[in-house]
């Protein structure tokens, strides 16, 4: 293994604790929840600042690592709706909204060519507000903490969010997806 693979292992070992996240929820046990949550996050960042900073980047890595995050808040939202403490409709919203960006970039990446992933700020805020949703929630239960207004806002939010930062793709890569079509036409035209 060379230096340069280290932020695909550290991302790879994100991935590897998503199991051990969804046993300690399904056990409810909170704070071993919190702590896998916590050393998921350092490594999140650390993957980044090293394929950033160091020049470590590759394509592989730009796949694996919203993989590992979308994996990681998934299963966290499923076993927190599982155990009772997120509502259904918000774990399905947070899904569906996942599912609709893959399924919307297999769509076009088929149907018009390839296309550059960049999460718009409407998605930063929203995964942003999933973390926050999900870290409140552990902490809460965790650590004893009473903080049922802060929580109920978040899960409020994070629908806006998820919904907003949903319909953003599907528009963005519909005026994409139109501007290529007439840009072939006119081509065809021409």
């Amino acid at each position: 293994m060379t230096l340069s693979q280290l932020p695909n292992l550290i991302t790879l070992s994100r991935i590897a604790l998503v199991p051990v996240l969804i046993l300690f929820l399904k056990d409810q046990d909170f704070v071993g929840a919190l702590a896998i949550f916590v050393v998921a996050g350092i490594s999140d960042g650390l993957d980044g600042l090293l394929a950033k900073r160091l020049g470590y980047t590759s394509r592989f890595g730009a796949i694996l690592d919203p993989i590992a995050d979308k994996t990681l808040l998934v299963s966290a939202y499923v076993m927190l709706t599982v155990v009772g403490i997120v509502p259904f409709w918000l774990m399905l919203t947070v899904a569906f909204r996942d599912l609709l960006i893959v399924g919307g970039y297999l769509a076009y990446t088929s149907l018009v060519g390839p296309v550059r992933m960049h999460p718009s700020v409407l998605s930063k805020v929203n995964t942003f507000m999933q973390i926050l949703l999900v870290a409140v929630v552990l902490v809460k239960r965790a650590a004893g903490y009473q903080w049922p207004l802060l929580e109920e806002v978040l899960i409020y939010a994070v629908l806006v969010t998820t919904v907003t930062s949903g319909a953003h793709y599907v528009w963005v890569w519909g005026m994409k997806a139109s501007s290529a079509h007439e840009s072939s036409e006119a081509g065809h035209r021409g």
